[in-house]
């Protein structure tokens, strides 16, 4: 197909172009590579601009299901004997993806012109992780690029199991919690008014309480847009200084000492910990560079130190599981028990996937029971704020109806 283009070169000039492709990105990825900037690709049929490839670009996203499909579907292309050129491209064909099939087309392209699988990745950290690009290196400096696929997609299928997991049983309580705030607004806004006119026009004593409610009622009964603007406003700016960088140190031993979420915090990190080191020991990539690639897939701080101080043991010499053994408040005591007993056997990998699978079902059972154990203490929360709310509004009522009599 032709194609002709408009771009900005290096010097700031705008040149115009014609050039035979497979398609605009082709183009879009030509015109990168001689240092020039597209800025409209059109072909002979269709005008089409440049600016949904850039928003695919900017905006595009791999999802884990897409990347375990990939490293199944290459991992058995590959074994069952095509190149990995020709494997690369057929994936390409196949994804409905339109940002992910133009990375392919990137990486296929490379690999055509001899770069490694792995150097090809490393142009996109934002699909690839550190994790991914490692293991896929060392399957291949080892000749076994089928087992570290198959080994990636198994961690990765597991690592997406157990976050569904752990987010389907805080959607729960989250659904709940959201629906409780909303009626409550209702009420305020649209009953508790009309009751409030009722109490004034019989100039009935209001306790305290009832006045709070009323107080409440009328702010959002008066000004009910300004009220959920202010709401999410609160909402937002909450979102943003929780996720600010002074606040992770503070945030994160938060979580991993809550009643609850804390032990499941904490079991989690260690089964990600354990799995991660487990598949990059078991392909080939040397213990250091490991525990640093682990820095990365573990988020919470305190887990990222203790790893640091583990690999700066392991420089100097000291045991693996030194360093797990001295920090039992955030790695159970049997981490660091069994990982020695793997350092003594030389069979450390073996030891840290058996640790892995262990916490990952303790990760599972809490989940499947979390539901259950936050519903009472829900219920409790939702009674309080019901039975407040109804004593505020029935103890003037009483004294109606004690006037009356």
């Amino acid at each position: 197909m032709f194609f002709t283009y408009k771009a900005k070169s290096k010097t700031g000039e705008i040149i115009d172009g014609s050039m035979e492709a497979v398609d605009r990105f082709a183009v879009a990825h030509d015109l990168k590579l001689q240092g020039h900037i597209p800025l409209f690709i059109f072909d002979k049929n269709k005008t089409s601009s440049l600016l949904s490839f850039s928003f695919g670009t900017l905006f595009g996203s791999v999802k884990v299901a897409e990347q375990i499909i990939f490293t199944r579907n290459l991992s058995g292309m590959l074994k069952a004997g095509l190149s990995i050129s020709r494997a690369i491209s057929v994936l390409e064909k196949q994804t409905t993806n339109q940002y992910f099939g133009n990375i392919l087309n990137s990486i296929h392209k490379d690999v055509d012109k001899g770069e490694s699988f792995s150097e090809s990745l490393t142009k996109f950290p934002k699909v690839f992780s550190h994790l991914f690009v490692s293991m896929i290196k060392a399957g291949e400096e080892s000749g076994n690029l089928v087992g570290a696929l198959s080994e990636i997609g198994m961690n990765l299928e597991k690592s997406n199991s157990i976050t569904k997991k752990v987010k389907g049983a805080l959607m729960y309580p989250s659904v709940i919690l959201s629906a409780m705030v909303l009626i409550g607004i209702l009420m305020f806004a649209f009953v508790v008014p009309t009751l409030a006119k009722t109490f004034i026009e019989l100039k009935v004593d209001l306790p305290f309480s009832t006045q709070i409610v009323i107080g409440i009622g009328t702010l959002f009964s008066q000004h009910l847009f300004m009220t959920f603007l202010t709401l999410i406003v609160i909402v937002v700016g909450m979102v943003y200084f929780f996720k600010a960088k002074f606040m992770k140190p503070i945030f994160d031993k938060i979580i991993v000492h809550l009643p609850l979420i804390g032990t499941l915090a904490k079991e989690l990190n260690t089964a990600r910990t354990a799995r991660t080191l487990s598949s990059l020991i078991s392909s080939g990539v040397p213990i250091t560079r490991a525990i640093e690639i682990t820095e990365d897939v573990v988020q919470n701080l305190y887990y990222q130190q203790i790893l640091q101080k583990s690999r700066i043991a392991v420089e100097k010499g000291a045991p693996f599981s030194q360093v797990f053994k001295e920090n039992t408040n955030y790695y159970p005591v049997m981490v660091g028990e069994m990982m020695e007993v793997g350092e003594e056997t030389g069979n450390l990998s073996q030891m840290l996937l058996e640790i892995a699978s262990f916490y990952e079902e303790e990760v599972e059972n809490k989940t499947k029971n979390l539901s259950t154990i936050i519903e009472p203490i829900l219920m409790v929360i939702i009674g309080a704020g019901v039975g407040f709310f109804a004593i505020s509004m029935i103890t003037p009522l009483y004294s109606i109806m004690d006037n009356i009599k």
